[in-house]
């Protein structure tokens, strides 16, 4: 394969697709690669039983704080959905805590409310006094309540609140409303994203910038072109998987450096057996004294299946036990919450290894403590030749509409160039 165009796009996610559609629109000719075997990149879904889909990558079709104002915060794809006459429902659930396989009374879940309202005031107090510390400086370890908020926040972040960004935190657009789509998030972003060409299978080995157009080269041949995007991780970048010539600028690489990618995964489990009641469906936290916490959904929108999240160090280390490990991990966290005879019903599990993901190194971006700065130079072109997309360089950054604006955005930034 030897071809010219007029933009090379880098990955098929959300914001690869979202920029060739856009392209499309400004009449500007494109090529798609994408190295794996599908498009979508972290959204992906898969049937975990007949007709029951889970995701294994983003599962919430959020809606930001200021969608009303802000373009940036809305979200195409509930839209998208619900036209395809898809079972989209609004995450409307209670929230459960159980400790040491008991449900906290009333007294102590005021608590432990109270005591995650504390922990937000004196982050949000911090990041406006000009702070950007690590989350860990800011929580009062020794309350009582301080392991299912930092359970919460480790999956949140996703990181150990030791490397994680205060302001980052604060500054990323935090989801008001979010629905969930029966046939999976992932489903929708492949039906949606369909209708673009995209050449599958095609691995980056390297990107040559130095001269008047950009020469891409692949697993299957070199490609030509005025302008290059790249929607590729963070991970992907930090790592230096594709080689440069010349090497990106410093300023960029400490900004990818700044801002790496998170660590979360899941482990989703069917149950065989209609083993829930109504008032079961929710999300919940456990933890004991003598186990690792988990933060959990059960049986959203009535589909029999639970989902655990880990984060951090701790699910970078599940990693390494590998499935079988994981899926213990899970069904142990679940019979926490719903009893010991739940075991019996436990069917097939999927456990997600974002982190050992070749296409990604990683789940979603978390910038490091004092580094949150840098995610204004993620977004910047370079030499108007290299321009950036994807959840990183986006204003509700770690969403899948994030990404998706971004890929709008970074499409007409071109068409300016080109123009």
């Amino acid at each position: 394969m030897s071809t010219r165009t007029d933009v090379v796009i880098v990955g098929a996610g959300a914001a690869g697709l979202s920029a060739a559609k856009e392209l499309t629109r400004l009449g500007i000719s494109f090529v798609v690669v994408e190295a794996s075997h599908r498009i979508g990149g972290r959204a992906y879904s898969e049937e975990i039983a007949p007709g029951v889909w889970f995701d294994l990558g983003c599962a919430y079709m959020e809606l930001g704080p200021h969608a009303e104002s802000n373009i940036e915060e809305t979200n195409p794809f509930i839209e998208f959905a619900l036209k395809r006459g898809e079972v989209v429902e609004e995450y409307f659930y209670d929230s459960h805590f159980v400790y040491n396989g008991k449900p906290l009374h009333a007294e102590e879940t005021k608590a432990q409310e109270q005591f995650f309202d504390e922990c937000e005031y004196a982050i949000r107090t911090s990041v406006e006094a000009g702070d950007d510390r690590a989350i860990s400086e800011l929580v009062d370890i020794e309350n009582p309540y301080a392991t299912p908020y930092m359970d919460m926040m480790v999956v949140t972040a996703p990181k150990d609140l030791d490397e994680a960004s205060a302001a980052d935190f604060v500054n990323r657009a935090v989801d008001d409303r979010s629905f969930n789509a029966l046939c999976g998030y992932g489903s929708v972003i492949a039906q949606w994203g369909g209708d673009v060409p995209v050449s599958l299978n095609t691995k980056v080995e390297s990107i040559d910038w130095s001269g008047k157009h950009v020469l891409v080269n692949t697993a299957k041949g070199s490609i030509q072109a005025r302008c290059l995007i790249s929607t590729v991780s963070n991970g992907i970048l930090a790592a230096q998987h594709i080689h440069f010539t010349p090497r990106l600028p410093d300023w960029k690489l400490e900004a990818v450096q700044g801002v790496p990618m998170g660590a979360e995964n899941k482990v989703g489990v069917h149950f065989t057996k209609d083993v829930f009641a109504p008032e079961d469906s929710g999300y919940y936290q456990t933890w004991s004294d003598g186990a690792q916490g988990a933060y959990v959904d059960a049986n959203l929108m009535a589909t029999n299946v639970v989902t655990v999240f880990m984060g951090g160090r701790f699910s970078q280390w599940m990693e390494q036990q590998g499935q079988d490990a994981a899926r213990e991990f899970a069904v142990d966290r679940i019979a926490e919450i719903f009893g010991n005879d739940i075991r019996k019903s436990a069917g097939r599990s999927i456990v997600t290894a974002w982190v050992k993901d070749p296409w990604t190194l990683g789940s979603y971006t978390s910038a490091s403590p004092g580094q949150y700065h840098q995610r204004e130079k993620l977004p910047l072109a370079i030499d108007d030749k290299l321009f950036f997309a994807g959840e990183a360089t986006a204003h509700y950054a770690g969403t899948c509409n994030g990404a998706y604006w971004s890929g709008i955005r970074v499409a007409r930034e071109v068409s300016e160039i080109l123009s």
